[in-house]
């Protein structure tokens, strides 16, 4: 019988292809994706299009309003920067960007836990990566061994194992040590269809990409120095 497994799916390119690698290994996955009061709401019809096209056991969307926090320019009234350099994205040369949503992964990763407690799941996959955690201090390795430690004490799955009654919970991350190319590369393998994909921080209303948001321009990147052709629309590329 195969072992559940909890999936953060955002919709975007990187949680997709978790996706697609979680299921390479066997697992039967469960899709969780959450409107939390983003600006970039579309990316929950991205996520349903994923969880369909790739067959999920189940796909559950949360209801949580981030946006009464604000903090951020996602969930704000923040601009989202637009038209910046890769020097300028990083975060040696700017810190940690105003997309950064306060304690986003705390929060999704403790849901995923909580589901999957309940559906008897010791694995949850989520997709930070090397590029995301230069900026966000919740994509950090450190961080997810941190909150994967706590998810051991904290639950009754991680103390039945550390009794000798069981597997504890595992956060995956198969994504963290690699670059965009390589993840772009990797889900082509996978035929993840990145076409129904959405990564951009500010879409336009008929459901094009911006183009200039600097999760936009990652994601141009990534598909250029993979030699792909990134299939979604954009309103213009690299533009502001």
């Amino acid at each position: 019988m195969a072992k559940k497994a909890v999936i953060l799916l955002s919709g975007g390119l990187d949680s997709a292809t978790v996706l697609a690698i979680a299921r390479s290994r066997g697992f039967d996955c469960h899709a969780l994706s959450f409107r939390y009061g983003q600006r970039h709401e579309a990316e929950i019809e991205a996520a349903k299009a994923v969880a369909q096209a790739q067959g999920m056991v189940s796909h559950t969307i949360m209801e949580i309003d981030l946006g009464a926090f604000g903090g951020s320019a996602l969930t704000g009234d923040m601009k989202v920067p637009k038209g910046r350099g890769m020097e300028e994205i990083s975060f040696a040369a700017s810190g940690i960007p105003v997309t950064y949503v306060p304690a986003r992964n705390t929060i999704f990763l403790s849901f995923a836990l909580a589901w999957a407690e309940t559906l008897d799941a010791r694995d949850i996959f989520i997709g930070v990566n090397a590029l995301d955690y230069s900026g966000y201090p919740d994509c950090r390795p450190e961080y997810i061994a941190a909150f994967q430690n706590m998810a051991n004490l904290a639950t009754k799955a991680g103390v039945e194992a550390a009794s000798g009654g069981g597997g504890g919970i595992t956060i995956h991350t198969p994504l963290i040590e690699m670059t965009k190319a390589e993840i772009i590369s990797m889900g082509a393998k996978l035929e993840v269809e990145y076409g129904l994909t959405l990564s951009c921080y500010d879409p336009l209303s008929d459901g094009r990409s911006c183009g200039g948001c600097d999760a936009c321009l990652l994601r141009l990147k990534g598909f250029a120095e993979a030699g792909l052709s990134d299939p979604i629309a954009y309103a213009q590329r690299g533009g502001g």
